[in-house]
């Protein structure tokens, strides 16, 4: 119990034989309730659970007979954590990669209603938080990050692919889970969905662990890239058109509108005439005017809708 409030802790795995132990080992007391969602593992995940279920009755084995996706595996957790009326349920790793020490950090702002979801920000800690972090996975993490800002709304949130979290019952009831994205980057897609239901975030200081010779990352990179980069930008507009013209209507989603219309033709444009002048035909001075016109009303709008987005997701 954290004060009054049931807490349930959800454990994705996939073939984590040898990191799950230590994962359940280090639960805390505050867990009323261990979910660990096995999908499809090939290995003895299943077995090295049950052995500590055995040990340990909060521990309650959840199998998926086809491999669906890490996402597809919390949220089984999240739907049963709610049907069992736990109040928070917070999600770490199978792999040990998430320092459960710190759990009360994320529950507390969801327990006293400050928020309805904390996550983990390994940048908050840069002293401790960064050690380790191949420079590869920091640059691939800011580059998601900037574009899961646009994409959810939640401009200062950061470190957006930890999936360290906690989430209150409310939340997990409120949002129609069968339409969010199942695979990796998931927490992108959770966070676009957070948003669009008016529901709030925060992030919280947590350190990083990478434990030498163990392969605890699953993500290739080029095919997390293709996955997560059209899931970004589908959650961009299905988060647009949800919460800013179907729930409620805000200006910004004109201003967007025209900004990622005047933009895109305004720089295509620029590209004809200058292609123009190189084969000598020579471009007019008000085509150059209104080419430039489009391109600056674009940012323009662009920006004011970034801006009026931010200050709805305060």
């Amino acid at each position: 119990m954290f004060g009054e409030k049931k807490i349930s802790l959800v454990i994705p795995a996939h073939n984590e034989e040898r990191l799950i132990g230590p994962t359940l080992e280090s639960v805390p007391e505050t867990i009323d309730r261990i979910y660990v969602i096995d999908d499809a593992s090939q290995d003895s995940t299943c077995e090295v659970v049950g052995r500590h279920a055995e040990r340990d009755p909060r521990v309650v084995l959840l199998r998926h007979e086809v491999n669906k996706g890490v996402g597809a595996a919390i949220i089984t957790g999240y739907l049963q954590s709610s049907a069992d009326d736990f109040d928070i349920a917070v999600v770490v790793g199978g792999d040990n990669q998430m320092p459960l020490e710190v759990v009360e950090d994320l529950i507390e702002p969801v327990a006293c209603g400050e928020v309805d979801y904390t996550k983990g920000n390994r940048f908050l800690m840069p002293q401790v938080g960064l050690d380790g972090m191949p420079w590869t996975r920091f640059l691939g993490n800011a580059l998601i990050s900037i574009s899961t800002k646009m994409a959810s709304g939640f401009y200062k949130i950061y470190d957006v692919v930890d999936g360290y979290t906690a989430i209150s019952k409310r939340a997990i009831d409120m949002i129609d889970w069968g339409k969010a994205w199942k695979g990796y980057g998931y927490p992108m897609d959770f966070l676009v969905r957070l948003n669009a239901y008016g529901l709030r975030v925060k992030d919280v200081p947590r350190r990083a662990i990478y434990l030498e010779g163990e392969r605890q990352s699953q993500i290739k990179g080029v095919d997390y890239a293709l996955r997560v980069t059209p899931m970004l930008v589908r959650g961009f507009f299905w988060r647009l058109l949800s919460k800013y013209l179907i729930r409620d209507f805000h200006p910004l989603f004109f201003f967007y509108l025209f900004g990622l219309i005047l933009l895109p033709v305004g720089v295509l444009y620029g590209g004809f005439l200058i292609f123009q002048q190189f084969t000598g035909e020579g471009v007019t001075g008000p085509r150059s005017v209104v080419c430039a016109l489009m391109i600056i009303m674009g940012i323009q709008f662009l920006l004011f809708a970034m801006l009026y987005d931010m200050q709805e997701s305060e």
